[in-house]
């Protein structure tokens, strides 16, 4: 990208930080009338690895996912995030761990192992990076909070575990300088 490109893309570092930290401060990111703000994720494995998506307002990698719309079961909602922001059709197969948010943006992520049906992975408008990482080389650039559901995906744990994770400053300060990291790099960096 040119360096014109770049500066157009740090343009935008100031509006799209200030939704985000207007929602992470006085809103939480579940549909309406959800006090808990649940929100479904995948992990997604195949033999080129795990995938990972970046989305266009908060620049890092990772897990694709998002809200439930009304009457939506977990299930239903997944399948939908996963091929708006991937062009994967999935099957939501067993749940990976319950990680209740606490701090900025709180919401309660709950985290799927998904089967790939068909499809190709692709950008869409919400994820224009869409990527496979080896499971031994994640990226650095991936958010704090997608590591431990990660871990706990590749730990293969006998049962879900439920965790309670404070998102603080600390994790807010890394999330900015990730985003930063990624739009100087136009999104390559790894």
């Amino acid at each position: 990208m040119s360096g014109r490109g770049r500066l157009a893309r740090l343009a935008l570092l100031v509006p799209q930080h200030a939704r985000t930290a207007l929602g992470g401060f006085f809103g939480h990111r579940g549909p309406k009338g959800d006090p808990e703000g649940v929100i479904v994720q995948a992990v997604i494995d195949g033999p080129e690895g795990i995938l990972l998506t970046v989305r266009v307002d908060l620049r890092g990698w990772e897990l694709p996912g998002g809200n439930l719309d009304p009457n939506e079961t977990e299930a239903q909602a997944l399948v939908r995030e996963v091929y708006e922001e991937t062009g994967l059709r999935v099957e939501v197969g067993e749940l990976v761990g319950d990680y209740l948010r606490t701090g900025f943006r709180p919401h309660r992520a709950r985290l799927y192992h998904c089967h790939v049906l068909s499809g190709t992975a692709r950008p869409s408008e919400e994820t224009p990076v869409v990527r496979w990482f080896a499971k031994d080389a994640l990226p650095s650039t991936l958010f704090p909070w997608f590591r431990t559901p990660i871990e706990d995906f590749l730990a293969d744990l006998p049962t879900p575990p439920k965790r309670t994770e404070h998102l603080g400053l600390s994790e807010i300060l890394t999330g900015f300088k990730i985003d930063l990291k990624m739009r100087w790099t136009d999104d390559k960096h790894p």
